[in-house]
């Protein structure tokens, strides 16, 4: 199981400190102090995709066990509303955590919600207004709410 947020911060790092030590000259230091600040900015396409890669996975791992909960699932998001949305399936998330009692599900989980979390911050503090609040979603089974999930996700990908 790889968790893809730790992966491109470290290769980015070893890229750094390989180039300190081949040129420790004012320009290497300059590459060194850029290559370090770009490790930290945010791959927001990349995430999502890794984010659609953890909940396909979910999707696989759930087949094997029966979780019988009923999840707010937006099916319908107005591209206005898209960060409320995806605030709203994070914590609902959550509950399959809680339900599933499954190693590989709750790393998945976690995982995802890392780079969920980490490419919804680089939207800023978006405030969406109009938009409906989780308990005003309709419930889903967990298959309909992880097909919803994908499709907003995809809306990230495709507007960023």
């Amino acid at each position: 199981f790889q968790k893809p947020h730790l992966r491109s911060i470290s290769i980015q790092c070893y890229l750094c400190l390989l180039l300190n030590s081949h040129f420790l000259t004012e320009a290497g230091i300059h590459v060194f102090i850029l290559g370090c600040f770009s490790a930290g900015l945010p791959k927001t396409e990349a995430n999502w995709v890794d984010v659609i890669s953890d909940l396909r996975r979910i999707q696989d791992l759930i087949q094997s066990i029966h979780i019988d909960a009923t999840l707010y699932t937006e099916s319908d998001v107005h591209p206005r509303c898209k960060v409320t949305a995806m605030k709203c399936f994070l914590l609902e998330l959550q509950v399959i955590s809680l339900e599933s009692n499954n190693t590989n599900i709750n790393d998945t989980i976690e995982n995802l919600l890392i780079l969920a979390n980490r490419s919804l911050s680089s939207n800023g503090n978006i405030t969406e207004s109009g938009c409906k609040e989780c308990e005003e979603l309709e419930e889903k089974n967990i298959k309909e709410f992880l097909q919803s999930f994908v499709h907003i996700v995809q809306m990230f990908i495709y507007t960023s």
